[in-house]
């Protein structure tokens, strides 16, 4: 197959690209780098010439809801508008689990424009809402250090490996489309509070943790198993253990 990855110098795209290319795909990055600018479309439709599917792993930095919207929604409508102009059959998109349950940072109502765009449009799409990835609850205690230490919430996490997030994606892409979304996750769920403190100490961070709501990157209404995956999910083989016994954090 010939597949286009959109963000594909990104951090998941580039793991997609890689992993097309060792199934013996033909992977062609979008990105500003290669001539591409989502947010006008410009340098799509030469890059999209013969490609069968297309995975959007693309993720622009947004400031506020209003320019999250925007950003997602016109990206979107770029892409689909050149697909159809060049004929790929399949758009994949990458999305996040419990989008539907939180109203979340700006990043969520992003996405939420991103997969109505998808929807709506023509191109027939799978839409893989994936979980947060293994590192998540130390990026929060470095976003909410307050007096010193790092602010953890207390709530639940079934992360996943970005490796195994590119997996899912081009498994999709290899697909028939599925006209919806699923989810998928990592094998199991885990603490964000002891997440953090075991990735810091595998770092050799110093930084000391507190659990609490109080002054964290997220509000309480991520408590509990909010942000755990929908029944069915599709589980990936890299746990949090994994990741920290291989030396990736």
């Amino acid at each position: 197959m010939r597949i286009a990855v959109a963000g594909g110098t990104g951090r998941i795209g580039r793991l997609v690209v890689e992993e097309a290319r060792r199934r013996g795909h033909e992977a062609v990055s979008l990105s500003r780098g290669e001539g591409v600018d989502l947010r006008t479309g410009e340098g799509l439709i030469p890059r999209l010439d013969g490609v069968d599917a297309l995975i959007d792993a693309s993720n622009p930095p947004v400031a506020d809801v209003a320019e999250a919207e925007e950003v997602f929604a016109t990206a979107t409508r770029n892409l689909l508008a050149a697909e159809t102009a060049t004929g790929v059959a399949h758009h994949v998109a990458l999305s996040i689990a419990a989008l539907d349950r939180v109203q979340g940072n700006p990043h969520y109502f992003g996405k939420r424009a991103q997969e109505r765009e998808v929807a709506r449009g023509t191109v027939p799409y799978t839409i893989v809402r994936a979980t947060q990835f293994h590192d998540f609850p130390a990026m929060i205690a470095e976003w909410s250090i307050v007096d010193g230490e790092g602010v953890v919430p207390p709530l639940l996490l079934q992360p996943i490996a970005p490796a195994d997030v590119a997996l899912a994606l081009v498994d999709a892409a290899e697909g028939a489309p599925v006209g919806g979304s699923f989810d998928v996750a990592g094998p199991r769920t885990e603490d964000a509070v002891d997440m953090a403190r075991r990735t810091l100490a595998a770092r050799g961070s110093t930084l000391p943790l507190r659990a609490s709501w109080a002054g964290a990157a997220l509000g309480v209404e991520f408590a509990g198993e909010v942000l755990l995956p929908a029944p069915g999910a599709r589980l990936a083989a890299i746990s949090f253990d994994d990741w920290i016994a291989s030396g990736a954090a």
